[in-house]
């Protein structure tokens, strides 16, 4: 028969390596969170940067105003030597 300390001392040698094992797949948990949580992040940046539209810019939108004008001027120019 074996005695009560040699039976806990079997229970806490076969308790250790399930702890060492738990540890490491702990650590591998944590790192594929963190490379999932990067990527999300990552992706969620990308998005927001494709989708984000910029204002027209005051200079671009005047200057494209006044070649409709001219373009209008001289189509009423033509029209004029026409008749």
């Amino acid at each position: 028969m074996t005695d009560l300390s040699e039976m806990n001392g079997n229970a806490m040698q076969t308790q250790q390596p399930v702890d060492a094992q738990h540890s490491g797949l702990d650590g591998r948990v944590f790192v594929w969170a963190a490379l999932i949580a990067v990527s999300a992040a990552a992706a969620f940046v990308v998005a927001r940067a494709l989708t984000v539209r910029r204002e027209p810019d005051p200079t671009s939108t005047r200057i494209q105003s006044l070649i409709d004008e001219a373009n209008q001027l001289l189509r009423s120019l033509d029209e004029q030597k026409r008749n």
